[in-house]
């Protein structure tokens, strides 16, 4: 495979490419390298490949004729990619369709950026190593070849080694051991001296789940698992945020269309639909919030029939799934319990189709600590005085969109996922 990089700094890869396995790799022809500096193809008699930007800022933008000459020396069929933030993320399997290419261009940005009508003058296709920022493309441009050369036939030694390592399947790999058997009290797992292969393989296995789901949970969305993988996913101890997460549907006050101050009625889905996704999150619990007597009681009536009436003996998941349901009072009620259970006050974080900035990453990283209450409102939203008094609010779940009218019960199925679901 032919790499050629378009850079300012062709001696930034002097000494990455002249060791380890890729030097090697050009030894043995696998690989091959070419640079290629805009400098060299500048028109400007001090070789300026940068100037100002128009619109006014700080920095200065590599020019697009320089670059438009670079690309135009290479060989037909070269596919160009360009490291930038704002690219398709690096990934084993871009990894893998790119070490199927003949030929690679690496352009590598400098400054503030590259003129955009490079991009609509060229095919090229944006990649990105990461969400943060480097003083150019060069540092990308070496994970990429690194990444891509290790998948060419022979580039490893043993084609094995490249095929068990993290990514390659989806997950993260598995730790690793040598000798001592024992350091500092602390041993080789077991398995692994018992020359069991079959066990080996599926400890390996296990370890790589495991790994995973604490680490990056969010790759098992697209990771192949079998039958045996989620089993033993689902046997593994994942709720700690989720006991940190705590849900309120508060009845009053709300307001309604018209924007006056009213208490809603109780309805059987409610209680029935998010204590049921409150327990498959595992959420520390949910809080009805009524001050009308009748409702308080006609709420027990529901969760009594099926935690100790006949519902118990027809369905006792149902049963299960509302014995998290705690009735309330008032919002400070709930507040107060949970205060009292975990010694400090919760979180509050309020919801609103009509308003909100707070992302989901930032309530997610609340509940790594602290106890958060997720605060639903019903009727046509939480009154004014408790979005105010709130430590954050939501973003609408919706809120690029015109139409964001969900009923209370598929909100808070979508918020809780996107809080604790695991695929992030």
């Amino acid at each position: 495979m032919r790499f050629s990089v378009i850079t300012i700094f062709p001696e930034f890869f002097d000494s990455p490419l002249s060791c380890g396995l890729l030097s090697k790799a050009r030894e043995k022809g696998l690989v091959d390298f070419s640079f290629i500096n805009p400098r060299d193809h500048s028109a400007d008699k001090h070789h300026n490949v940068d100037d100002r930007p128009y619109g006014g800022g700080p920095g200065m933008v590599m020019a697009v004729d320089p670059l438009r000459r670079a690309l135009d020396t290479l060989a037909p069929g070269t596919r160009v990619l360009m490291l930038s933030p704002k690219g398709r993320p690096l990934t084993q399997a871009l990894a893998r369709d790119l070490a199927g290419a003949g030929e690679l261009a690496l352009l590598c940005g400098r400054y503030e950026g590259i003129d955009a009508r490079l991009e609509e003058l060229y095919a090229i296709e944006p990649v990105s190593v990461g969400d943060f920022v480097l003083n150019g493309g060069e540092t990308g441009a070496l994970c990429l070849i690194e990444a891509v050369s290790r998948l060419i036939p022979d580039f490893m030694g043993k084609d094995e080694s490249a095929d068990e390592e993290s990514f390659s399947s989806g997950l993260l790999e598995y730790p690793h051991y040598t000798r001592p058997e024992e350091y500092e009290g602390l041993k080789v797992p077991e398995v692994l001296a018992s020359g069991h292969h079959g066990r080996i393989a599926a400890w390996r296995r296990e370890q790589s789940l495991e790994t995973t789901l604490a680490l990056r949970p969010d790759i098992l969305a697209t990771a192949t698992l079998s039958d045996e993988d989620i089993s033993h996913l689902k046997g593994l101890d994942r709720t700690r945020a989720g006991r940190n997460l705590f849900v309120a549907l508060v009845h009053y006050p709300v307001e309604n269309k018209s924007g006056q101050t009213i208490t809603t009625s109780l309805t059987n889905l409610d209680l029935h639909d998010i204590a049921r996704v409150s327990c498959t999150y595992g959420l520390g619990g949910y809080f009805v919030c009524t001050p009308v007597a009748d409702q308080q009681e006609l709420a027990r009536t529901l969760i009594g029939h099926w935690r100790e009436g006949y519902g118990l003996k027809a369905n006792p998941d149902r049963g299960t799934a509302l014995g998290r349901v705690r009735v309330v009072g008032f919002l400070e009620d709930a507040i107060a319990e949970i205060t009292d259970r975990t010694g400090r006050r919760p979180k509050v974080v309020t919801s609103s189709a009509k308003a909100g900035n707070m992302t989901y990453a930032q309530v997610a990283g609340w509940l790594e600590e602290d106890a958060v209450l997720l605060v639903l409102g019903t009727g046509h939203g939480l009154r004014r005085e408790v979005l105010a008094g709130a430590d954050g609010m939501l973003r609408a779940i919706r809120f690029m969109d015109r139409y964001n009218h969900l009923s209370v019960r598929s909100a808070a199925s979508i918020m809780v996922d996107r809080l604790l679901g695991d695929v992030g």
